[in-house]
């Protein structure tokens, strides 16, 4: 398994999860789990996905992600679980 956080940030708008989730099918990227929030109409979600039967490599992934990001009007950041985990060390 290799597991990677994905981060969703921006102005809450309708279809942003179905885009993201639209996406990580379409790469067999599998969602492990998934948070979500609204605050004050700013939308938020993290998911742990399994990247291991995605054929492209994280840097694309990135890239591809951002331009969906872009054409919804959020944020998505896509890292190793392990640089995750590594960041947030107390």
């Amino acid at each position: 398994m290799q597991k990677t956080i994905i981060t969703v940030v921006g102005k809450d708008t309708v279809g942003i999860i179905a885009k993201v989730c639209t996406y990580l099918a379409d790469n067999q990227i599998n969602i492990l789990d998934i948070s979500q929030t609204i605050v004050d109409g700013f939308f938020n979600m993290m998911m742990i996905t399994d990247t291991e039967e995605c054929t492209k490599d994280l840097a694309k992934l990135r890239h591809e992600l951002h331009q969906v990001g872009q054409e919804i009007g959020v944020n998505i950041h896509i890292q190793h679980e392990e640089i995750f985990e590594m960041m947030h060390r107390i």
